[in-house]
C-alpha cells in the first residue's frame, strides 16, 4: 500500500535539502566573483578562479560517483561532501592572497561540484519509489536558487561582501542537517562505457550537435562568469544583483514544466535555433545596455534561451543516442556543455573581459551563440534524407 503524501517526511527532508543545498551554488557562481573583486583581484584572475571549477569537476564529479558505487551509499557521500565545503570555506575565510585562494578554492570545488549531479541521483531514486515526478522535487532546487539569490542579495547589502564566505559557511550547515534526515539510496544510475565514446564520435549529426552545443555553451560560460562582475561595474547593490539572479532563476521554471508536458508536440532543431537565436539577442543586449536595472531585464531572457535548450537538448541527446551508450552520451554532453566550456570561458573570458571591456565581451559572447544558430538551423535546413533514415534506424 502506497504512503499517503502527509506520510512520507522523506520527501518533505529531501525537498529542503534541495532547496537549501542550491543556494550555495547562488554564492559560488554569483557572489563569490565579487568577493574576489572585493579582494583586489583583477578581471583575468577572477576568470582563471572561475575556470578551475569546471576543470576539477572533470574528474571530481566521476570519482566521487564511483566512491557512491563502491560503497552503495549517496547519503554519506554527501554528508561528506557537504563537511568538507565547510572546512575548505573557513580556510578560505582565513586567506587574501592570490596563490593561496587558488589552491583553496581547487580542494573546495573538488567537494562542491558533485554535490549536485549526488543529489540529482538521490531525488530520481526517491521519486521512482514513490511513483513522483523527478521534475517535482527538482524543481524546488531552483526555487531554493531564485530565493537565495534575493535574499543573499540584501543580507550582503546590509553587512558588507567581506562576510560572503560566512553567509555561505550558515547555508552550507543548513544542507548539512537537512542530509542527516533524507534516507539514502543505492544509485541505479547506469555506468558510463568509454568504449562506446568512438561508437558515438563516428556518428556525423552528433559531432555536429556537440559542437553547436560546446559553441553556445561559451557564450552562456562567459556570461556566468563575469554577469555580477558586470552589474558591480554599473553601480548595482548586492541586494540588486540578487533580483538579477531572481530574474533568470524564476523564468525557467514555467519553461521547464511547460516542455516536459507539451514539449514532444514540437520537433528539436527548430526549438534549438530559437534557443540559440534567444541567446544571440540576450547577449546582444547585455553588451547594448548600460544600465543595472537592464540587464535584470535581459536576464528574463534566460527561460526562453535556457529553458528551452536545456530541456531541448537533453531529448534530442536521448533519441540520437542508443540506449547502451546513453550514460556515456550524457558524460560527453556535460563535459561540452559545462566542464570544457567553462574552463575556456573562464580563462579566455577573464582576459577578454579585462583588456577588451565589457560591450566586447559581450559581442564576442553574442557571436558564439549566433554560429551555434547557424549551425543548428543549417543542419535543419540542409539535413540529408538519408541522415534521416539512418537516425530511425538506429533506433528502431
Amino acid at each position: 500500500m502506497k504512503k499517503s503524501s502527509f506520510s512520507r517526511p522523506e520527501l518533505t527532508w529531501l525537498r529542503a535539502f534541495t532547496f537549501t543545498v542550491f543556494g550555495t551554488s547562488v554564492l559560488v557562481a554569483s557572489y563569490f566573483p565579487l568577493y574576489y573583486a572585493q579582494l583586489g583581484f583583477t578581471n583575468s584572475q577572477i576568470g582563471l578562479l572561475y575556470a578551475l571549477g569546471p576543470m576539477i569537476s572533470l574528474f571530481a564529479n566521476l570519482l566521487w560517483s564511483l566512491t557512491s558505487d563502491r560503497y552503495r551509499t549517496i547519503k554519506k557521500i554527501l554528508i561528506l561532501l557537504l563537511i568538507g565545503q565547510i572546512i575548505m570555506t573557513v580556510v578560505l575565510s582565513m586567506s587574501s592572497t592570490f596563490s593561496v585562494i587558488m589552491i583553496s578554492i581547487t580542494i573546495f570545488y573538488f567537494f562542491f561540484y558533485p554535490v549536485f549531479p549526488l543529489t540529482d541521483t538521490i531525488a530520481i531514486s526517491t521519486a521512482k519509489q514513490y511513483d513522483k515526478s523527478f521534475i517535482m522535487i527538482r524543481i524546488f532546487g531552483s526555487l531554493g536558487y531564485a530565493t537565495f539569490a534575493i535574499v543573499i542579495g540584501y543580507v550582503l547589502t546590509s553587512i558588507g561582501s567581506e562576510w560572503t564566505l560566512a553567509v555561505s559557511m550558515v547555508i552550507t550547515v543548513a544542507a548539512l542537517i537537512f542530509s542527516f534526515f533524507i534516507k539514502d539510496r543505492v544509485s541505479t544510475v547506469a555506468k558510463v562505457d568509454f568504449s562506446g565514446i568512438w561508437s558515438i564520435l563516428k556518428q556525423k549529426e552528433l559531432l555536429w550537435f556537440f559542437g553547436c552545443v560546446f559553441c553556445l555553451a561559451l557564450g552562456l560560460r562567459m556570461n556566468d562568469a563575469f554577469l555580477t562582475i558586470s552589474l558591480h561595474d554599473l553601480g548595482a547593490t548586492q541586494d540588486l544583483i540578487g533580483w538579477a539572479m531572481l530574474a533568470s532563476a524564476m523564468t525557467e521554471v514555467p519553461i521547464f514544466l511547460f516542455l516536459s508536458i507539451y514539449g514532444e508536440k514540437f520537433k528539436e532543431l527548430p526549438l534549438l535555433v530559437f534557443a540559440s537565436l534567444m541567446f544571440t539577442v540576450r547577449f546582444l543586449l547585455m553588451g547594448m545596455t548600460t544600465s543595472p536595472y537592464g540587464i535584470i531585464g535581459v536576464q528574463m531572457m534566460h527561460g526562453i534561451s535556457f529553458g528551452v535548450f536545456y530541456v531541448t537538448a537533453i531529448r534530442m541527446l536521448t533519441r540520437l543516442i542508443p540506449d547502451d551508450y546513453r550514460a556515456t552520451g550524457l558524460a560527453l554532453f556535460t563535459i561540452m556543455w559545462s566542464s570544457a566550456s567553462g574552463l575556456l570561458s573562464g580563462t579566455f573570458g577573464g582576459m577578454l573581459f579585462e583588456y577588451s571591456g565589457r560591450t566586447n565581451f559581450y559581442l564576442v559572447a553574442m557571436a558564439f551563440s549566433a554560429l551555434a544558430c547557424l549551425g543548428f538551423a543549417s543542419r535543419y535546413l540542409y539535413r540529408k534524407p538519408t541522415i534521416q533514415r539512418q537516425d530511425i534506424d538506429l533506433h528502431s
